[in-house]
């Protein structure tokens, strides 16, 4: 489902445009076969989406001096907000989310955004 959602929330930040809900319905028809969201894809949709600004703002203090959230490549920003959202807004483990982040990381990354990552959400999760 994590990985539901980084399509989703990915597609919906390179355009702006579409429709959310179809989105939703072209992501669970390609890779759930259904058209029936699970709670937990809907909760940790709607919650990156709801909550963007103190996510951004979050990830912001961790990156270094000159680097803001929207310099970040695509893929990594996503999966910077759904941990992030995970970490400060859901009762999931940390290290149960920073895990999931990595394995999102290692499919649509390589290994030095999957440190960054790495290092950017166990900063975050001590705070």
């Amino acid at each position: 489902m994590r990985e539901s959602a980084f399509k989703m929330i990915f597609a919906q930040s390179v355009n702006p445009d579409a429709d959310p809900e179809e989105l939703k319905k072209q992501v669970l028809e390609e890779f759930h076969e259904t058209d029936v969201a699970d709670p937990f894809l809907d909760n940790l949709v709607t919650g990156v989406q709801e909550n963007v600004s103190s996510i951004n703002e979050t990830i912001g203090k961790e990156l270094k001096a000159g680097w803001t959230v929207n310099r970040l490549a695509n893929p990594d920003r996503v999966i910077l907000q759904i941990g992030t959202y995970e970490i400060k807004h859901t009762e999931v483990p940390n290290s149960v989310a920073i895990n999931e982040a990595l394995e999102l990381a290692k499919k649509y990354t390589d290994e030095k955004a999957r440190k960054f990552i790495n290092g950017v959400l166990s900063n975050v999760a001590k705070d």
